[in-house]
């Protein structure tokens, strides 16, 4: 099994949010914490497992993935 730090030990719920694009519908959703971590990463968690692991992006990491989630080649058709 894999150790992971869950997302509560990161940050307080009020730091996590999700996107205005978020389906309701659907659950499939991910939860940003809205703050920096001191090393400069972005964390990101699914909103339906709060204290499941959480992805950690380096800040150019993060703006290459939300650029190619905007982009016509993703086929995400959001953004």
């Amino acid at each position: 099994m894999n150790a992971h730090t869950p997302s509560t030990d990161i940050g307080p719920e009020e730091s996590w949010f999700k996107s205005s694009y978020s389906s309701g519908d659907t659950g499939n959703c991910v939860e940003v914490a809205d703050l920096i971590a001191e090393d400069g990463t972005v964390r990101v968690r699914d909103s339906k497992d709060k204290t499941g692991p959480v992805l950690t992006f380096s800040a150019d990491q993060w703006k290459a993935l939300v650029s190619f989630a905007r982009s016509d080649d993703s086929g995400f058709g959001i953004l």
